[in-house]
């Protein structure tokens, strides 16, 4: 005997009714491209925007179709992100990190940086070689963690400092110990945090002559967005519910 009812299509329909999730995993992409450097930050503002107002996955799947992510409203649905999943499981004030994807995947692109009257940086999303070295001679420097990947799971960063100053910054959740000595100058910690499973263990050392090397903890600026998103989806849901009670 067969039924005469038609199967259920295989994929959500472009008129299927899009979930928190659903619109959450959407805004995370396209947080990543921003970082990346394929999306502005005009664009970044405006679909960030239609994606916390759409209402269906047909809304939904345009907004990442030209990104290089899965483009249908299907994957658009189910294909939640590592970070995502682990913020919803329990992440620490939104400072979830896929550690796993950033260690040991790649060469290192910086081993060294120096600077003599002048300054240098490595910051956004490069490698950190396991050994770094930073010279810095009446000049200043920035070595920026939040973002980066590692060579290895174990990284030690040597600064030697000549009247000039070396400043680190790293997420609030990486394993990081500072053990550099300073002549008429020093080593320096702020911030708190505790470090996550699987975290790099970073070791800053070295030497401060008449300068200083400062190493932060400091929230990744991906987080300060999703925290800005977060407010701005809350007001937005009010606005929609405003107008639906009217």
């Amino acid at each position: 005997m067969t039924s005469d009812r038609p199967d259920p299509p295989p994929y959500p329909r472009p008129d299927t009714r899009a979930s928190d999730a659903e619109r959450e995993r959407v805004a995370e992409r396209l947080r990543e491209a921003v970082a990346e450097g394929r999306l502005d930050m005009e664009e970044f503002d405006e679909r960030l925007e239609s994606a916390f107002k759409a209402r269906t996955h047909g809304e939904l799947a345009p907004l990442v179709r030209d990104l290089p992510a899965p483009g249908t409203t299907t994957d658009v649905a189910l294909a939640a992100d590592a970070s995502v999943a682990g913020r919803e499981v329990g992440g620490s004030a939104g400072e979830v990190s896929n550690w796993q994807s950033r260690i040991g995947r790649e060469p290192a692109t910086s081993k060294g940086a120096f600077a003599f009257w002048g300054g240098f940086g490595r910051r956004g999303t490069w490698t950190v070689g396991r050994k770094f070295t930073a010279v810095v001679f009446q000049a200043g420097g920035e070595i920026d963690l939040r973002e980066a990947r590692f060579e290895d799971r174990d990284v030690v960063i040597r600064c030697f400092t000549i009247m000039g100053g070396v400043h680190v910054t790293v997420p609030p959740d990486m394993d990081v110990e500072v053990r550099g000595f300073g002549l008429m100058g020093g080593f320096g910690e702020a911030g708190e945090g505790a470090a996550s499973p699987g975290s790099p263990r970073v070791i800053v050392t070295g030497f401060a002559l008449m300068g200083g090397v400062g190493v932060e903890r400091k929230v990744r600026e991906s987080e300060k967005r999703r925290l800005k998103e977060e407010r701005r989806r809350q007001k937005l849901e009010k606005k929609a519910d405003r107008k639906e009670l009217d």
